[in-house]
This record gives structure tokens, C-alpha cells and sequence, in this order.
């Protein structure tokens, strides 16, 4: 697909380079309680998550819902996984693993549930990259979506701070409205898209970054923590993500 604004090499690239991936998931993982609410609701059993590479949320969904997980790549460290399982208390082969192009695969069965976290926004056509995780999905099963909102302080720091990172995210996809157009479209229903979270601001490989920068991010991070512990708001302007949900 000559959409994507990524590549495998982008992928080996950006993991390989990357610091203090394996760590211990916490119950309260972000995103934690709503998950839990639609496994309840839902009855779910298994799931996929798509561009999941190196399965914080497979794992978490194994460890903590009890799923059978498989994660689904571009680009796959098996020795990443094993090492984030173990850190986790569960073992090699305890969730399922599929490197595969997302858009050549066939897949093999169904899915009760397909998730993708900062998967859709590298990608030019929201709607056709929403509908690559229709293939997984069981009629009345549920899709979860989430993507950065970089339409927010948190885009501004991006944009400002580290302008390459910026420039592999599709901005236009992190529209409320185009998501839920889109998944209408695509003829699913209950379907909700919102933003989440208070506020943060990050930046890719901190730790290259100058002192100032560093400062002046840090600075930007507090200041928005005391204004959203004051005044408990999730907004475009301030909230760091956008969710997406919907039923097949």
C-alpha cells in the first residue's frame, strides 16, 4: 500500500534504537479500564492486536483478562517478546505471534476483539486502514482504536521538538468526526470516538534530546498536570489521545 508514511526499516530502526522497552506492565495500564469493561460487556474470549510490536497489550490482555492474545507485526525481535513475557511473569508461546505485511495477510480466523494502539496515523487513508482490522473481526465483535492526538499541546511539542517523528503521523487522521465517518462507512455500529486522558506531553528518545529541550518539555508537562488536576477536563487541546470503538 503506497499510503503508509512508515516502513519495515523505519520499524527495525525506531525499536532497535529505543530504551527501557521491557518493563513491568501494571494492572492500571493505560487504557486498562476501559478494556476491562468491554471484555465484561462483550464476552470476550481472544483478541488481536494489530502493529502491537513488542505486545505491551497482548501481554496485558493475557496477564490480566486471561485472552488468548496473538500480536500481529510488520516487523517482529522475538527475543523483545520474550524477554517483556518473562519480565511479566508469563513464558514464550504464551501469546500468539504473526509477522506478516497487514495488508497482503489472509488471515486464519476470527477475532473477538481486534486492537491497535498508534497504529492508524502512519498511514494516509484512515478509512482504509480501519477497514484492514475488519478482516480480523467477528461479526459483533469489537474494534478498539487508539492514536495519538498531536491536534493538542502535545502536537505542538511534537511538531516543535522533534519535527521528524511529527512529520511519519497522518495529523488528519486525528479528527473525531473523519474516524466516526469512516467507521459508518464501513457499516459498524455502537460506535464511539472521543478524547482520553487529562494531559501529557513526550518526546521519542528523550534522552538525545538537548537539556533545554528537556527543560522546557518538563516544564510544559507540569504546568499542564497542575491546570488538568484543577480543572479535570479531557479536551482536543489538551488530552495526549483519541479512542475509538465500535462493534461489527
Amino acid at each position: 500500500m503506497e499510503q503508509n508514511l512508515t516502513d519495515r526499516s523505519f520499524w527495525k530502526s525506531f525499536w532497535e534504537s529505543r530504551k527501557g522497552l521491557i518493563f513491568f506492565i501494571k494492572p492500571n495500564y493505560v487504557f486498562g479500564n476501559i478494556l476491562a469493561k468491554l471484555i465484561a460487556e462483550k464476552n470476550v474470549k481472544n483478541a488481536i492486536e494489530l502493529g502491537g510490536f513488542p505486545g505491551y497489550y497482548a501481554t496485558y490482555l493475557k496477564k490480566y483478562e486471561h485472552l488468548d492474545t496473538t500480536l500481529f507485526d510488520y516487523y517482529i525481535h522475538q527475543d523483545l517478546i520474550n524477554q517483556l513475557l518473562e519480565k511479566n511473569g508469563l513464558k514464550q508461546g504464551d501469546i500468539n505471534i504473526i509477522e506478516a505485511d497487514l495488508f497482503n495477510y489472509k488471515p486464519e480466523k476470527l477475532y473477538d476483539m481486534v486492537l491497535s494502539f498508534g497504529l492508524i496515523e502512519h498511514f494516509k487513508d484512515t478509512k482504509a486502514i480501519i477497514e484492514t482490522h475488519l478482516q480480523f473481526l467477528k461479526p459483533g465483535g469489537v474494534l478498539f482504536i487508539t492514536l495519538p492526538n498531536f491536534k493538542s499541546v502535545n502536537g505542538w511539542v511534537q511538531r516543535n521538538f522533534d519535527k521528524e517523528n511529527y512529520d511519519k503521523h497522518n495529523i488528519n487522521s486525528m479528527d473525531l468526526q473523519l474516524l466516526t465517518d469512516s467507521c459508518k462507512q464501513l457499516g459498524l455500529k455502537d460506535i464511539e470516538a472521543y478524547y482520553h486522558g487529562r494531559f501529557t506531553v513526550w518526546l521519542e528518545n528523550k534522552s538525545e534530546r538537548t537539556g533545554l529541550t528537556k527543560a522546557l518539555v518538563k516544564a510544559i508537562w507540569v504546568a499542564g498536570k497542575v491546570f488538568t488536576k484543577i480543572i479535570p477536563v479531557e479536551s482536543k487541546a489538551l488530552s495526549p489521545y483519541i479512542v475509538v470503538k465500535a462493534v461489527r
